[in-house]
């Protein structure tokens, strides 16, 4: 276990022992690198859980953009029973001498991060009917939605999200 070092010098006999075990040489090494590989995988457990909670935010985020959305698009309708040409148009409805406004603005889609959305053709064939994301992405929610929005549990995408009064398609 100990090892012992017996070296001759020019008129001196010295014999040398060691302390250090040699079965226990480079175990601190080790258990460093234990300890790194745990706090890399620690960390990126805490990353993942992160970026799943943060889109878990975007969803609930883009269901409340979509309630305004399906509000404004049968506020539009009930006002004057046509759709909108464009998405402007529910922000500021100038139909009338006094612009109404039925959304307060447009709002940038929380699970792409951008301003544009796709876009739901009025069945008339003239103006717009709805919105939905333009992300391919599958969905974290797929079960447990309120009841107006129960037709979202068979979305296989985002983009089956529509919102507006061609939601119910």
């Amino acid at each position: 276990m100990f090892e012992a070092v017996h070296r001759a010098r020019p008129g001196m006999d010295v014999l040398t022992v060691s302390c250090r075990p040699r079965l226990q040489a480079g175990f601190t090494y080790v258990g460093v690198l234990m300890l790194l590989a745990l706090a890399s995988l620690t960390a990126t457990a805490t990353v993942g859980l992160g970026a799943v909670m943060e889109r878990r935010a975007a969803e609930e985020e883009l269901l409340r953009i979509g309630g305004e959305f399906d509000a404004a698009f049968r506020s539009y309708l009930a006002s004057g029973n046509s759709y909108p040409p464009d998405l402007q148009a529910l922000v500021a409805d100038t139909r009338f001498p006094q612009p109404r406004r039925h959304l307060r603005q447009i709002y940038a889609d929380p699970i792409t991060g951008q301003s544009q959305w796709g876009l739901v053709s009025a069945p008339t064939g003239h103006g717009i009917a709805g919105v939905y994301s333009l992300s391919a992405a599958a969905p974290i929610k797929i079960k447990g939605f309120e009841p107006n929005w129960a037709r979202l549990e068979q979305a296989k995408s985002y983009r089956d999200w529509v919102f507006g009064a061609a939601g119910d398609r």
